[in-house]
Parts: C-alpha cells; sequence; structure tokens
C-alpha cells in the first residue's frame, strides 16, 4: 500500500507564516489502498464497505461483492446483483456477508463453506442491511432491511422457510440500519429508532436534527461504538445517544441490575452541529472520526439542494476531522483522493474495523488493538490508521523539534535502533544552524559505543574545519577508535593557535598508545622557528618527541622552555651529551642542580665552554654570579682543572 501524505490545516502564505509551535499534530496517518484495487475501480467504481476482523468486503456500482484482504488483494467475488451494491454487513464471526442492490434485492452469501446462496426479492431499491450478529451461530439466519419502499424488514427462518415481519412502516425510506447485541438502530426520514429484539419493542426515537438537509440529499450515518452507545451523523449534526439499563431499587434499598432485554432509558449524552457536511463517522477511542465534504462557496450561498445537482467537477478534497464529544477540532486532514472533483456528499462512505470494546483509555490503543479506518470514494480507497509512538518522533523530526524527538526515544517510545536515526538527524540540524559546540557535546549521547559512528563525526567536524570543539568529548576507549581519527584532532589543534593550550593539555591526558605522534609532530615542525610557536606548542611537541622517544630533542625545548624537572629528566633517560648547548638555560633554571651537573660532566662539556656560554650570555642572564659559582666549583673539585680561570674568578 502506497502512503499518501495528509495536507493538513488550509493553505496560504498567511498560514505558514504562524509559529510552527501553533500546528497540531495529526492524530491520523494514510495508505492508499493497493492490492487489486487499483485495477477493480480502473473499470468499476466503489459503492460501499464493510470490514469484519479477518476481511474487507467492497460493493461496486456494478452489483459484484469483492472480498479482499487488508492489503486490498482479492480473495474471491460474487456477482451478486444486477445494479450498485448499497450496503454490506458482516455477521460478527465474519463468516458471512450479506448485500442489498437498487436491483430490489437481498443476498446472503457464506463465505467458508458451499451454502446455497440466498437471494430475496423486494421489488423497489434496498438501501441499508444489517446481518444478526450471531448469523454463523443460530439457526434462525435473522437479517434486517430497507430502501425506498418505506418498510424495515425482519427476515428469519422458520419452519416452512424465511419469512419477512415488518418492523416498522410509514415515514419513508429506510436509508440506514445497524445492528448490535439485540438493539437494531434504523434512520428514516423522520429519525432514528432504536427496536431491541429481545422485548420486539421500539425503545426510543431519536427525531430528525431541525434543518438539516432530506436524507435523499445527504445520507444520515449509523455506528454503534460499544453496545450501548449509538453515533449519529445526519447532515450537519451529529448527536450520541446513551442505551442505559435501568436499576430497580430492591427491598434492602440496594440496586439491582436490570438486565439487557429491560434496557429502555436513552439519554443524549453529546450533540453538536458542524461547519461541513458529515459523509461518514466513526468512534476513535473517546473521540470521533468524522469524514467531512466541504461545498464549495457559491454552492453554500445557493443552498445545499442545489449544490447535489451543480456541475460536476467542482468539488473540494473530503477532509478528515478527529473531534471531541463537544465538537473540539482535535486534528483535520485534508485527503487527495482520486477524482474527488466529480464526487457528491453522497459518493463518500466511511467504514472502521472492528476492535475489542470500546478499547480506548485516554485515546490510547494496546498494539494490534488500533482501529483501522477505510475512506472509500468511487474509485479510491484510503486507510486511517492512528499515529504510533514513531510517527510522533518523525513529526517532531519534521519540524524541527529534535530535542523533543530525542527525549521520546530516550523515554522508550518507538524501536531502540531509533536512537541513531534521530540522534544524527539531531546533529545535521545544529551543524546546519552552526551550533558545533552543542552538537559537539551531545555525541556521547548520541554516538554512544559506535566507533564508525564517531569516526564518521570526527572527519565531518575536521571537514568543517570545527574538530577543536569535537576533540574534548572524543571517546580513548569504549570505544576506541582508529588511530588516524586521533591523529586529525591533534594535527587540527596543532595548526591553530588559538587551542595550542588544549593540544598539550590533550596530548597529556590521551594514552600515547591510541595514535602516532609522526603526524602530529610534522605538523608542528613546519611553524618552528615562526609567530606561531607558542610556549604550548612547544612543549606539547616535547611530549610527542618523548612519546616517540626522541629525548634530546625533547630536552632541548623542556630546557627552552625552563621545565623545572629537567634534571630528573636528563638523568632519566641519561641525557648528559645533550647539557652541551643548554648550559645558560640550566644555569638560570637552578644554578644548585646545574653546577654539580656541570663539574660531573666535565669530560662532556669542557670548563672553556661552559665559560664561553656564561660570557655570551644574554642580559637577562646574571652571568657574573653563575661564573663564580661555577668556577668556585670547579676550584674546590680539582684545582688544577681551573687554574686558566683563576685571574678571572678574581676579577669576578
Amino acid at each position: 500500500m502506497t502512503p499518501i501524505p495528509s495536507e493538513n490545516g488550509v493553505e496560504g502564505d498567511d498560514e505558514r507564516e504562524e509559529d510552527d509551535e501553533k500546528e497540531e499534530e495529526p492524530r491520523l496517518k494514510y495508505q492508499r489502498m493497493g492490492g487489486s484495487i487499483p485495477n477493480l475501480l480502473s473499470s468499476d467504481a466503489a459503492s460501499c464497505i464493510a470490514v469484519a476482523e479477518r476481511m474487507i468486503s467492497l460493493g461496486t456500482a456494478d452489483g459484484t461483492i469483492h472480498i479482499l484482504d487488508f492489503l486490498g488483494n482479492q480473495v474471491k467475488q460474487f456477482v451478486a446483483h444486477t445494479a450498485a451494491v448499497n450496503d454490506l454487513s458482516f455477521d460478527v464471526e465474519g463468516e458471512y456477508i450479506g448485500s442489498c442492490s437498487e436491483d430490489g434485492t437481498v443476498v446472503i452469501n457464506s463465505l467458508f463453506t458451499d451454502e446455497k446462496v440466498l437471494k430475496f426479492e423486494y421489488h423497489r431499491p434496498m438501501k441499508a442491511i444489517a446481518l444478526d450478529p450471531g448469523y454463523s451461530r443460530k439457526t434462525s439466519k435473522r437479517y434486517v432491511a430497507g430502501g425506498l419502499a418505506g418498510q424495515l424488514c425482519f427476515n428469519s427462518k422458520k419452519w416452512l422457510g424465511y419469512r419477512d415481519q415488518v418492523l416498522h412502516s410509514g415515514e419513508g425510506p429506510i436509508h440506514a440500519v445497524k445492528w448490535r447485541t439485540s438493539l437494531i438502530a434504523w434512520a428514516n426520514d423522520a429519525g432514528v429508532k432504536v427496536y431491541d429484539v429481545a422485548t420486539d419493542q421500539i425503545i426510543t426515537f431519536i427525531e430528525r436534527p431541525r434543518g438539516s438537509l432530506h436524507p435523499e440529499l445527504l445520507l444520515p450515518h449509523l455506528v454503534w461504538q460499544d453496545d450501548t452507545l449509538l453515533v449519529i451523523g445526519w447532515g450537519t449534526f451529529v448527536k450520541i445517544a446513551s442505551i442505559r439499563a435501568n436499576e430497580k431499587k430492591g427491598a434492602n434499598g440496594t440496586y439491582r441490575h436490570v438486565p439487557m432485554s429491560s434496557l429502555n432509558q436513552v439519554d443524549i449524552v453529546a450533540s453538536f452541529q458542524t461547519t461541513y457536511y458529515i459523509s461518514g463517522i466513526a468512534p476513535f477511542g473517546d473521540s470521533l472520526v468524522v469524514l467531512a465534504y466541504i461545498p464549495v462557496e457559491e454552492d453554500e450561498e445557493k443552498g445545499f439542494s442545489t449544490a447535489m445537482s451543480s456541475r460536476q467537477g467542482n468539488a473540494q478534497r473530503p477532509e478528515v476531522h478527529v473531534v471531541t464529544w463537544n465538537n473540539d477540532e482535535l486534528a483535520t486532514d485534508t485527503l487527495p483522493v482520486y477524482c474527488f472533483e466529480q464526487c457528491k456528499a453522497k459518493d463518500y462512505s466511511l467504514a472502521h474495523a472492528p476492535f475489542s470494546g470500546s478499547s480506548y483509555a485516554g485515546g490510547q490503543w494496546a498494539a494490534g488493538d488500533e482501529p483501522l479506518y477505510y475512506v472509500v470514494s468511487p474509485k479510491d480507497v484510503v486507510i486511517a490508521k492512528p499515529r504510533d509512538a514513531e510517527d510522533h518522533i518523525a513529526w517532531l523530526l519534521e519540524h524541527g523539534w529534535h530535542e523533543k524527538a530525542l527525549e521520546a526515544v530516550e523515554a522508550g517510545q518507538g524501536r531502540s535502533e531509533l536512537i541513531d536515526e534521530v540522534g544524527s538527524r539531531y546533529l545535521d540540524h545544529l551543524i546546519v544552524e552552526r551550533k558545533y559546540g552543542e552538537a559537539a557535546s551531545l555525541c556521547p549521547k548520541l554516538l554512544r559505543g559506535s566507533a564508525p559512528a564517531w569516526e564518521r563525526w570526527v572527519f565531518h567536524f575536521a571537514h568543517l574545519r570545527q574538530l577543536p570543539v569535537l576533540i574534548p568529548y572524543m571517546p580513548t576507549e569504549n570505544p576506541r577508535l582508529r588511530d588516524t581519527a586521533y591523529e586529525a584532532a591533534l594535527v587540527a589543534l596543532a595548526t591553530n593557535m588559538s587551542f595550542h593550550k588544549d593540544l598539550l593539555s590533550t596530548v597529556k591526558s590521551w594514552p600515547p598508545v591510541i595514535y602516532s605522534a609522526l603526524p602530529v609532530i610534522s605538523a608542528i615542525d613546519s611553524q618552528l622557528n615562526t609567530s606561531s610557536m607558542t610556549d604550548a606548542l612547544k612543549e606539547a611537541l616535547a611530549e610527542l618527541y618523548v612519546i616517540n622517544g626522541q629525548y634530546e630533542k625533547a630536552f632541548s625545548l623542556y630546557a627552552d622552555l625552563m621545565k623545572p624537572d629537567i634534571f630528573d629528566f636528563i638523568e632519566k633517560h641519561d641525557l648528559h651529551d645533550a647539557i652541551r648547548e643548554k648550559v645558560v638555560q640550566l644555569m638560570m633554571l637552578d644554578c644548585k642542580c646545574a653546577v654539580p651537573l656541570l663539574i660531573q660532566n666535565k669530560d662532556l662539556i669542557s670548563p672553556p665552554d661552559v665559560v664561553s656560554q656564561l660570557l655570551n650570555a644574554s642580559n637577562k642572564c646574571d652571568s657574573k654570579y653563575f661564573l663564580h659559582l661555577y668556577l668556585h666549583a670547579l676550584f674546590e673539585a680539582n684545582p688544577h682543572a681551573g687554574k686558566d680561570f683563576h685571574d678571572m674568578q678574581i676579577m669576578i
């Protein structure tokens, strides 16, 4: 079946300019029925529909009844009539299908046995039929039907065959009839009556709404919501009747329940008028689904009776309204059904699949128990069903409410796999909005333990030149990413002066085993001796040299940076050879540590070299003091080694 978009609201730029937050989320989603339907309706026209627990029955203008599965595939067909099928009715077990037609006949077919087809002649067009809900279980094989003759005929099997009993007549044609438990409701020109088969009496009459259009122009619609609630849609009017059991007071002051057969108290529990014409009505939990026909403005001005005969090709698309019993609009969808331009109000019909009892609790259904609605036009069948959690999440995403969508997924709504899709959409949205920092902060929650997802976003941030904002959130284990992801991150920090301190802290905090230092060292080498070579970058480079085992290069940078722990570093990595060029730095850093080091390694760096470096030191260095300390220590250690500088020492 093909999903079809509904068109919410009214077209126009003014509406689109309103704040998105004012837009109501749809309650239903729609699919065009496929299977055999397109082929069937290409040469015929649908005229009515009935839905059972296991199948669908579609009546057409040429008198054929098609039995379909829920995908629209034809299971079987009956050429039951010689004119349009006006109404269809299943028994509650879905084993029999009854039909009535413009040709004046009622036909009953067994769907699973080879029983003889029953055909009854009434000689006048028959408009409505209802099988006894227990038809398949009872030997009486009862049904009720009516039409233009104005008689409501109750047919049952007797000893000598099938016999009709006229339950009611004399108030115009029978337009609709529905049977639930022992109650039969029907509509004629005067209004709606309810008959109790168990007591053989009419228990209520609900007058046709005043000002409503003639039933021939706009058919009344009846539907039992449950065993005691009857929903009536007529013209532009809706009424809901509650048929309640009487409670009689017992001798001890308590109330006792009167059996179903004694039901006789009827209350109108809801009543309202719509701004559209009703082409079908059905329960939707504690609300209603109404199929609305929208007349064009010129038809409204002339009156609906002329609209019914106005030129064809001028009709608007039908609408599906979800309303409360007080007529509060919960949702409105416009349906793009085929050939809607040619349709009149009575060309449409609405049926719903049976579901358990009232089957609602705050508008939520258990899995597998959601009601299905079938909108039928002459050339199309559209299925409507309640939107589920995943539809809700998709709607939030479509409207840019990514955070709410994420909250819904995290609350357990929809499939667990949805968090990946929602997370990706959320990140994409933030990137488009250039909210890179917010996107980066959400990555741990959204990408979780997926290494491929992390790597994909690392390189995406790198492409956008925004990788530095993601680095603080990058995992180094569970998951561990490929070396190249970490190397790309460090290079991004190294090549931007603003992030040199971040580079240093990252190099110190990340485990060295997760990346190769060489690519990062290469990126920094190109900045040596340039204005972009900051102290933080030098220290980071020194750390990378250490990671890469290049201790002498690391020592040189640490010495320039005057790192206090450099003397421990020299001893740890046996870097005594490296101190030759760093006499001044070592003396400035800690002369008390530097002097013994130089004296102990005078074979590697001779006293003349030490004296030369100190004499050539910059003005920032107290070279005379350093020379004094060094020469004094040298003389004490070996008077002979310092004899060449005895005069210099006296001068100092």
